[in-house]
């Protein structure tokens, strides 16, 4: 969490440590690095706030224009104040700063979803405003003594790489502007004055319905692929770049052409075979959706926690997925208790479903009706339709798509591969 006094100060609360993982993910914030490992003297006092960093010796980070401030803990636990400065820009700079970002709808979009644009960053340079630290601009200052960057001030430089990979308006604030006073510098700029504004040109009602018989019908809509595109091969000379993994790419780049082409054929539906609700799906199925054919062991554990699964789970979760999508998915992992008119309507399609003594014994629990003696099962959707299961190896596994009545469903998981076929 982190406060504001204002928009001239925000204090971050301590991080927690960086045990495994890098300071900076973004270009920004490995700039901001480089300028702390280019200009310090001493190696080794990098070295030593780096590894203090990592430890999680830096307590609240306070960031005002021009300074950054934190206590920094030795590993003796004595503490110590850490400054690093940072040279405020000129009105005058902030003001083309601004006139450069609102000339490309980009940048301003890029700052509201909280990324530097590189491009501004150039632009700003040509101009010669400085947004990123170069060499010698992190001058710091400690209590320990230290003339120079000592372990406590390369600390809080570490700290503020992190900070900065969430934030660049920490960088911002450093600079002099803080992000409320930003954002109304660019949508001043943004905004068409009333008096620059053109006239809106006004159509009579009567001459627009008349000239409707005029105008040329709609072209017909695309026709629909008969299979989702393939994408672009990643098998270049060119080495990926740090935590980039080409496979997931190539899968997540596969899976999106799947979808789109759902989407797609979804939307050349007519209105009356549409779907009446279409939900937004959840991190967790949508990783689940994303596993599908999933390319390698790797790939598959991180989409397993991904889906808060373990990766035994993600198989079967997958297995509905390819079944019947969402619904499936549903059906598999929720245990409700039909009741009232829901209960009664199952009732009546389990006694009508067979003829007179062939409808096997079954017992009831919850929306789930299993087989007496038999690894066979229906469950019951919300939406009414019988999901077919079968026990393997001590596991309930989706064995086919839903069925309107629960005869069909049950045929499926009594004779159809509880392997679906992808």
């Amino acid at each position: 969490m982190n406060g504001h006094n204002g928009d001239t100060e925000r204090t971050f609360a301590a991080l927690p440590p960086a045990h495994g993982r890098g300071f900076a993910q973004t270009w920004w914030g490995r700039a901001w690095l480089r300028a702390l490992e280019d200009t310090a003297l001493d190696s080794g006092q990098v070295k030593t706030g780096r590894r203090l960093a990592r430890a999680g010796a830096v307590g609240a980070v306070s960031v005002r224009p021009g300074r950054i401030t934190a206590v920094v803990l030795d590993r003796d636990r004595t503490a110590h104040r850490a400054d690093v400065l940072l040279a405020e820009l000129p009105s005058e700079q902030w003001d083309r700063l601004l006139d450069l970002a609102v000339e490309r709808a980009g940048h301003v979009a890029a700052l509201l979803d909280r990324e530097m644009p590189p491009h501004l960053v150039e632009d700003a340079a040509s101009e010669g405003i400085e947004l990123l630290p170069g060499l010698g601009d992190l001058e710091p200052e400690c209590d320990c003594g230290a003339w120079d960057h000592c372990g406590h001030t390369a600390a809080l430089c570490y700290q503020v790489a992190r900070l900065l990979d969430q934030d660049p308006f920490v960088l911002l604030l450093m600079r002099g502007r803080g992000e409320d006073a930003l954002l109304d510098g660019l949508q001043a700029r943004s905004a068409v004055p009333a008096e620059e504004a053109p006239e809106p040109e006004g159509v009579d009602a009567a001459e627009a319905y008349a000239s409707g018989d005029l105008l040329p019908p709609l072209p017909a809509p695309p026709e629909l692929p008969e299979e989702p595109g393939v994408p672009p091969s990643l098998d270049t000379e060119t080495q990926p770049g740090p935590g980039v993994d080409p496979v997931a790419v190539h899968h997540l780049a596969a899976r999106t052409a799947a979808e789109a082409h759902r989407l797609l054929a979804e939307a050349l539906r007519r209105p009356s075979e549409r779907p009446d609700d279409v939900r937004e799906l959840t991190i967790a199925q949508d990783s689940v959706r994303l596993a599908v054919a999933a390319p390698g062991p790797a790939l598959t554990e991180r989409l397993a926690d991904g889906s808060g699964r373990d990766v035994r789970s993600l198989a079967d979760a997958t297995r509905a997925w390819v079944l019947g999508g969402a619904d499936a998915l549903s059906v598999l992992e929720e245990e409700w208790e039909p009741s009232g008119s829901a209960l009664a309507r199952a009732c009546a399609a389990l006694d009508s479903a067979w003829d007179e003594g062939e409808r096997p014994s079954l017992t009831a629990d919850g929306n789930r009706w299993t087989v007496v003696g038999a690894p066979t099962q229906v469950r019951l959707g919300r939406d009414g339709r019988w999901w077919p299961y079968r026990k393997e190896r001590g596991r309930w596994t989706l064995a086919g798509p839903a069925a309107l009545d629960p005869a069909t469903a049950l045929a499926s998981a009594e004779f159809v591969s509880a392997e679906p076929q992808r």
